[in-house]
Order: structure tokens, then sequence, then C-alpha cells
């Protein structure tokens, strides 16, 4: 069987390729490069390993593109069970985070300017060029605080297509809706109460597996809306 007769299995991949590239600059790159409140080292950590921190940017970019890619196979695994909740999930979770990555990137091609000591920069000095790369840093951050609300708002009309759609379990769409208003507190501690976000983080752990869940449930299983199911076996018949 092709996988494209299969396209909870297509959604699948997708989703496992976005898990594979996401985390590299939204976590592992912050882990080994960036230094809390020492912009200095934060710089020279950067400039020590510039292509990594590209390759950052270019996950990113990739990211956004593969973003568009998953909403749209799940467009065309649920849209039998709800279009209108189908196309919530390809602008919410597609669309309008890609724009927010691709955005995001300007921050981090500022900061390799600075980095790389543009000519333009040199009016500043050093300690006010390795403070320029850190504003831009921690405008990032503010990116990625944003698209949070995004990263929550489009997993609750997946939920519910997922619950509503019984050709997966509904306990996928109810982790799923958990992981969603999760990351909508995320977003929101981390707007009005930025002390707390960390804390926020860290007690919901549980609610953010709930996206790995559905992920490996489509690749290793598969689904496919009982009309696909049917217009195949009139096929073979």
């Amino acid at each position: 069987m092709r996988a494209t007769d299969n396209p909870g299995r297509v959604a699948g991949f997708w989703y496992l390729l976005l898990v594979l590239i996401g985390p590299l600059r939204l976590i592992y790159i912050p882990n080994k490069l960036f230094v809390t409140g020492n912009a200095g080292a934060t710089v020279n950590n950067i400039a020590a390993h510039e292509m990594l921190f590209r390759l950052g940017i270019a996950a990113d970019l990739v990211g956004a593109v593969v973003l568009v890619l998953l909403t749209l196979a799940f467009y065309r695994l649920f849209a039998g069970v709800n279009r209108n909740l189908a196309v919530q999930v390809v602008i919410f979770g597609g669309v309008m985070p890609a724009l927010i990555y691709f955005v995001g990137v300007v921050d981090d091609f500022g900061v390799l300017m600075v980095v790389r000591n543009a000519d333009f920069l040199s009016v500043f000095d050093k300690p006010q060029r390795e403070a320029l790369a850190l504003l831009f840093l921690k405008l990032r951050d503010g990116q990625n605080t944003a698209a949070e609300m995004l990263w929550g708002v489009w997993l609750l009309p997946l939920a519910l297509l997922v619950y509503r759609s019984r050709f997966l379990p509904r306990f996928l769409g109810v982790w799923l809706a958990l992981c969603g208003f999760t990351y909508i507190a995320l977003s929101l501690a981390g707007t009005l109460w930025p002390e707390y976000q960390d804390k926020v983080f860290a007690i919901s752990q549980p609610a953010f597996f709930g996206e790995i869940a559905l992920m490996l449930w489509l690749v290793i299983k598969g689904a496919k809306p009982p009309a696909m199911d049917a217009a195949a076996a009139s096929a073979a018949a």
C-alpha cells in the first residue's frame, strides 16, 4: 500500500519531520549557546558556532513550510468530519505560525550581523553591540511567547476533529485539548506574569506529550476516513 493511500500516515510523517527539526532552534541552540545574563559570552558562543546558529535559522524556515504541509494533510484527513474545523486547523496551525517563523528568523539574522561586526555597526562599541545582539534574542523569545498562543489554539479544533472522527481514539482528542489549553496558559503567563512562565512550563510537561502521542499513532497505524475505506473497497471490487 502506498503512503498516499493512507492520509493519516502522510500527516504522521510530516508531523514526525516537524518534531525532529523543531527543537533545534527552540531548545538545543539556546541551551548550548546562550548564557543567561551574559551578552558577551552569548555573542562569543554564537561566533564560535556560527554554522550551528545558521542551521537553526534554516530549521525554522523548513519547519514553517512543513507546518503548512502538515495542516493541509490534516485538512485532507478531517475535511469529511467537519470542514470548518479543518480550515481552522490550516489557518491557526499552519499559515499563521509559519508567518511568525519567517518573521522570527529576521531577529536571528540581526544577531549574525552583530556577531560578524557589520561595518554600519562600527558606531557602537563592543558592549553596545553585545547588548544589541541580546535584544534581538529577547525579541525572538517574545515572538515565541506570542506563537505559543497559536500553538495552543490550533490544537483545539484538531482535538475536536480527532474526538469526532471515529477513526482515531477519542483519548487522543482529549489529550490534544489539554495540550492546547496548556500552550495558551503558557503564552498568557509569559505575557502577563513572566516570572511564573517557567513554573507553568514545568508542571505542564505531561500535557505536551499529547502531540507526540498523536504523531506516533499516525506514523505507526495511520488513519483513513470511512468514506475512503468504502471507495477503496469499491475500487477493489
